[in-house]
């Protein structure tokens, strides 16, 4: 069995950064130019990167962001990603557990997220991990 583990990043380095962009190129096919300097920005403000390596290589990350609204204290995940030579071994699994755990301890909160229909094996996931599917109309503005 391979040796695994889950990090929270606090800091940002140029390989982590570097194995992350790597992750990003699997998950979208819009372009992404994802530095360090992308990284230490998302930690500065608050959110959480989990980083899950295999072997002390990253092979998949996965982003939670949390704010408070006037109906209550949310956190969303985002841009779960398992490299693709890499699936198949639980880890996507490994990493919404971990995430969720994280997020019970910031309770009350509602943890949620969205995933494109297209991606089969992530929906079975989210369902399986107890997640319920809303029906909502999401919009998207790109400023």
């Amino acid at each position: 069995m391979s040796n695994t583990d889950i990090i929270r990043l606090t800091s940002a380095d140029t390989a982590t950064a570097e194995a992350i962009s790597r992750l990003l190129k699997q998950l979208t096919s819009s372009p992404i130019d994802f530095t360090q300097a992308h990284l230490e920005r998302i930690i500065a403000e608050g959110n959480t990167v989990f980083a899950l390596r295999e072997e002390g290589e990253v092979v998949g990350t996965l982003t939670v962001g949390t704010y408070s609204s006037p109906t209550g204290r949310k956190a969303w995940i985002e841009d779960v990603v398992v490299d693709s030579a890499h699936r198949g071994k639980g880890y996507g699994k490994m990493l919404v557990e971990y995430a969720i755990a994280y997020v019970g301890t910031l309770s009350p909160c509602t943890l949620m997220l969205t995933s494109n229909p297209s991606r089969i094996a992530a929906n079975e996931l989210y369902r399986n991990a107890g997640f319920e599917q809303k029906i909502t109309n999401v919009y998207k503005m790109t400023l």
